[in-house]
């Protein structure tokens, strides 16, 4: 059975087999019973990142408590190669946008990384998953990004995959085109994006970016994007120009 888009859609951490059972965290249990007000015999869509995507009957619906029955897989899980993005923490409802947009643009994997000019120190990384759950439930994609561990811009580097190309996104003007650098992205290779903060790079830092041969410093237009437009316009383009192909 093919559930509609009207059918509430969560994301579980355990298995999805034909004919197994699930008990639903109490906040979604609330929001199954009390905010969309479904009872005994309704059905949800569930997912895992792993299983593909499954119908679920309630078999029961408490004030706290849900247990659903695995019925029917409906979607094959397929992989989800997107790109990996590292950006620097904005304010927190601006951060909040960038994580929410990047997952519903395809990203895989997002690195918080401190810059010199970032202004935000902490990260909330229980929020952050929060939002990427959320955004994945709300998009239907079948995957949810891994949240990294904040890193400095060095270390972020030092463990950068030299086989994993890293798109810089330089406000300077230096960059290349970013449509002519995706347009030569060879098919199956993977990718990254780097996004500054609300300052920009430092100059230095620009600098030892050039140096590396696995980075390829991007110009994204003539006008200076706030930090997360940058981020989600670089997304945009790789979903328009690559994609999930």
């Amino acid at each position: 059975m093919t559930l509609s888009n009207s059918n509430p859609r969560l994301y579980v951490e355990g298995s999805l087999v034909l004919g197994g059972g699930l008990t639903l965290s109490p906040p979604q249990a609330h929001y199954l019973c009390h905010v969309m007000r479904l009872k005994a015999g309704d059905r949800v869509a569930l997912f895992n990142g792993r299983d593909g995507e499954w119908s679920a009957v309630l078999e029961n619906a408490g004030k706290k408590t849900c247990d659903v029955r695995v019925e029917h897989q409906f979607r094959d899980q397929t992989e989800d190669p997107g790109p990996w993005l590292a950006f620097a923490p904005v304010k927190k409802t601006r951060t909040d946008f960038i994580v929410e947009k990047a997952t519903e643009l395809g990203a895989s994997r997002l690195c918080p990384v401190f810059t010199r000019h970032t202004n935000s120190a902490r990260i909330n990384s229980g929020r952050m998953a929060a939002h990427v759950i959320e955004a994945a439930e709300q998009c239907r994609r079948l995957s949810v990004p891994e949240i990294a561990q904040p890193q400095t811009l060095d270390e972020l580097l030092a463990d950068w995959p030299n086989d994993r190309r890293l798109f810089v996104l330089d406000e300077s003007g230096a960059g290349r085109p970013i449509a002519e650098a995706l347009a030569e992205l060879r098919p199956g290779r993977e990718c990254g994006f780097l996004s500054g903060p609300e300052g920009g790079f430092g100059p230095e830092e620009l600098d030892a970016l050039r140096k590396l041969e696995f980075v390829t410093n991007l110009d994204l237009g003539p006008r200076i994007l706030r930090a997360e437009t940058a981020a989600l316009a670089a997304l945009a383009c790789w979903q328009a120009v690559v994609g999930n192909k």
